[in-house]
């Protein structure tokens, strides 16, 4: 049987073969951990597909290949017997292939003091990026507790062990809520700092200038009264945290609104193909994550259009925390039909994004502040303080034309400013 390298993401092309854990030879469990591989946006764990022999290895370690490539072969006739493999003919063109699902969540042990221990077994080799990271910041491996299958140590393991370290480098401005992993930093001559990108910053910015290159981009922005947002989550916000362990924010209300006004202005919800535009009748809703200033990501709530805003809050906070945590798996990825990204944390006034490809709209959610607004109630006018905030789009020129996105936008800025959000949260 073929094992082939796994769809990593609808738009992600083909991804690095980390580290095997079995050989030409070696007797395999269906189920048992195989191999690991890693894209810009997860590491994963990939299980066999069948027992049997790992007859032939195609791809060795540290390879980066397309998706669909033969990584290896099974003799799954062969299951502890190690010589049957000299007595079968050679695979016929007919031999089965498929695409190695991933580790179910179950079947991953939890790791226990015995198990993260190092040792000398395959299943505790270090994968190349764990070597490379134990190396570049003097660490010792025995010191790291172990999260992945048998207690073995992730990217992911390494990472939390230098947010926690007093000892790893840092760099800029220490923040008492957030930390920042550091990239490796190389010092060159004359006062200077030479900081190499890593996989996931290089590949970020390959996807942002693709995405310049492909698409014309033009930004609009709109002012926005957040008034009757803020009276919901005022009035229901402490009894929210208490009861979701999570903070209510702007985002999950403005996500629902901009569900609700795509179903007005559903070109916004589409993708170009061709010279044809490709319309969706769901909107699959990219959510932008920051990995502590290494990089984003933009993980995938599907079908948000039928959610709740209650249901689109959980469904942010449980995204934002597996991204920063390095346990997205690649369905976390796949069919996003539009995206907010979510700067407002910073203070930021405005943000012009640049478009997730092959999407023709993105949103900028900026900081939210109390400002004077001028309003009118029985024919007079009145100035008052009000929570006000500027939502920015960017959207693809090729798509839709200026004066679709500000009708957009002006039904959105509407649904915020009108709609009942007390009803909209228990």
């Amino acid at each position: 049987m073929d094992v082939l390298m796994p769809q990593l993401g609808e738009t992600v092309a083909e991804g690095t073969l980390t580290i095997w854990h079995k050989g030409v030879g070696d007797n395999v469990e269906a189920n048992e951990l195989l191999f690991e591989i890693g894209t810009d946006k997860v590491e994963m764990e990939v299980p066999a597909p069948v027992g049997g022999v790992i007859k032939e290895i195609r791809v060795d370690a540290g390879e980066t290949v397309e998706v669909g490539t033969i990584l290896a072969i099974i003799d799954d006739a062969s299951i502890g017997s190690v010589e049957a493999i000299a007595a079968e003919p050679e695979p016929s063109s007919e031999t089965n292939s498929v695409i190695v699902p991933l580790l179910p969540p179950e079947l991953a042990p939890t790791p226990t003091a015995n198990t993260r221990a190092l040792t000398d077994s395959p299943n505790r080799r270090l994968s190349p990026v764990v070597r490379k990271l134990a190396s570049e910041y003097n660490l010792n491996p025995d010191d790291i507790p172990g999260t992945g299958r048998d207690g073995r140590i992730k990217k992911s393991d390494v990472l939390a062990y230098l947010q926690r370290s007093a000892s790893a480098p840092t760099h800029g401005p220490a923040s008492a809520t957030r930390s920042s992993i550091p990239s490796p930093v190389v010092q060159s001559g004359g006062g200077k700092k030479v900081i190499p990108f890593n996989r996931i910053r290089r590949v970020t910015a390959e996807h942002m200038l693709r995405s310049k290159a492909v698409s014309p981009h033009v930004h609009q922005g709109m002012e926005v009264d957040f008034f009757g947002v803020d009276r919901a989550r005022e009035k229901k916000g402490l009894a929210w945290k208490a009861r979701e362990g999570f903070s209510l924010n702007y985002l999950p209300f403005i996500a629902r609104a901009v569900c609700d006004a795509i179903v007005d202005f559903p070109k916004m919800n589409s993708h170009v193909e061709g010279e044809n535009l490709i319309v969706y009748d769901q909107v699959n809703l990219a959510i932008a994550v920051d990995l502590n200033f290494e990089g984003l990501v933009a993980p995938v709530i599907q079908n948000a259009s039928a959610m709740t805003a209650v249901e689109i809050a959980r469904a942010v906070a449980d995204l934002a925390a597996r991204a920063r945590a390095n346990k997205l798996t690649p369905e976390d990825h796949l069919g996003a039909t539009y995206t907010i990204s979510n700067n407002g944390s910073f203070g930021t006034l405005y943000t012009t994004p640049i478009i997730n490809q092959p999407q023709v709209g993105i949103l900028s959610t900026d900081s939210i502040t109390k400002r004077p607004v001028v309003v009118e109630r029985d024919s007079e006018e009145y100035l008052v303080i009000r929570p006000v905030g500027i939502l920015t789009q960017a959207f693809d020129h090729r798509a839709i034309d200026g004066a679709y996105s500000a009708a957009f936008l002006r039904r959105l800025k509407e649904i915020i400013e009108t709609k009942d959000w007390d009803a909209a949260l228990p």
